[in-house]
């Protein structure tokens, strides 16, 4: 039985990828997570029992803990997913994505080298390092094209630049090491168990509740949704059958205005929880000022992955927002209990920034 050894796995997109892992593979995975506010155990509930499945908490950033869990594991394959991921929050307290997703990924790479050099031979020719990165790194598109994986970098802003500074640290240990790694560049995931200081989760628990939804501008700004178990498997096929040194980037083709997708979510909440207090929720969009530096349209060609790796997302925008909507809808506790600690809805991104 290999070991996978996932970072940020009680988070939302690791979560629902090491619930893929145990629930249809035969991997053992060891689940690497610090539990920062989007890291909730509650997510991983499905497979809290099972033999497979070893919770292990730990900050990336520290190399001895990390060194402790190589050496206790010895994994045959990291998948990286740990980060800050918010932009809002990145342009009040860019430090802590500096820290986490710069020098983090720095540490361990570093320990992943380490541990990849003790190996064995036919041990570290199948040995993978798997970066999880997202399409923000490329910066905004016009109205037409689509990134992909030969699109320059142009990040916009804290969180951007964060993880770009890690894709091309990932890439510099393959260069400069031979460190076998892989990157994939994700667009917008939505799904279960996502925090709902996100669009999608916060219009589903604004809309249900009858409380004002705040859509940044006029809602014209485009993004590119992937269903979270889409990009599950994705990765999967990443580590099973990409090769070491590629990129592949990793969309849903689903581009929708961000006001479309809360005219479709208050349709969707009416539809399954109406009430007639509230009425109409699209009565409740409100437009605030815009976030600043707002990219205009995200949106992926995922034609590499298909073509080398065979992958194909099995969810539609419209059936996966139904099916994410309606999982809300039965799991309002979890929404709660994750949100018992200090965010509360609020709008982020206006603090007082770098200075702060």
């Amino acid at each position: 039985m290999k070991t996978l050894l996932i970072t940020g796995g009680a988070g939302f997109i690791g979560s629902a990828l090491v619930r893929l892992l145990v629930r249809e593979t035969g991997y053992a995975v060891v689940n690497v997570d610090k539990l920062t506010y989007a890291g909730n155990l509650e997510s991983l509930a499905e497979v809290s029992e099972s033999p497979r499945h070893r919770f292990e908490r730990a900050d990336i950033c520290d190399a001895a803990a990390l060194r402790a869990l190589f050496a206790r594991h010895e994994p045959a394959a990291v998948i990286h997913l740990a980060a800050e991921s918010h932009v809002d929050r990145s342009l009040d307290a860019p430090a802590a994505f500096i820290q986490t997703n710069v020098v983090g990924t720095f540490t361990l790479l570093q320990e992943s080298l380490r541990h990849w050099r003790r190996l064995a031979d036919a041990a570290r020719r199948q040995f993978r390092f798997v970066h999880v990165s997202t399409d923000e790194v490329f910066g905004s598109l016009g109205a037409r094209g689509h990134f992909t994986e030969d699109t320059p970098y142009a990040p916009t802003s804290p969180y951007s630049a964060s993880k770009a500074g890690s894709d091309h640290l990932v890439r510099a240990w393959f260069h400069s090491y031979g460190l076998p790694t892989i990157t994939t560049n994700c667009s917008n995931n939505y799904g279960p168990y996502q925090f709902p200081e996100k669009l999608i989760p916060l219009v589903i628990q604004n809309a249900l509740a009858g409380r004002p939804l705040p859509v940044y501008g006029r809602g014209e700004n485009v993004r590119d949704w992937l269903y979270v178990d889409d990009h599950a498997r994705a990765l999967l096929l990443a580590l099973e059958r990409g090769a070491p040194g590629e990129r592949y980037a990793v969309g849903g083709r689903n581009e929708w205005r961000n006001i479309d997708v809360v005219h479709a979510i208050c349709a969707l909440v009416d539809e399954m929880a109406p009430d007639p207090a509230i009425g109409d929720r699209r009565a409740l969009v409100t437009f605030v000022a815009d976030r600043p530096g707002h990219d205009q349209r995200y949106a992926i060609d995922p034609a590499r992955i298909q073509r080398e790796l065979g992958w194909e997302p099995r969810e539609t925008f419209e059936t996966g927002l139904r099916r994410t909507v309606a999982w809300y809808l039965a799991n309002r506790r979890w929404t709660e209990r994750v949100q018992s600690g200090a965010y509360r809805g609020e709008r982020l991104g206006l603090g007082a920034g770098a200075g702060a």
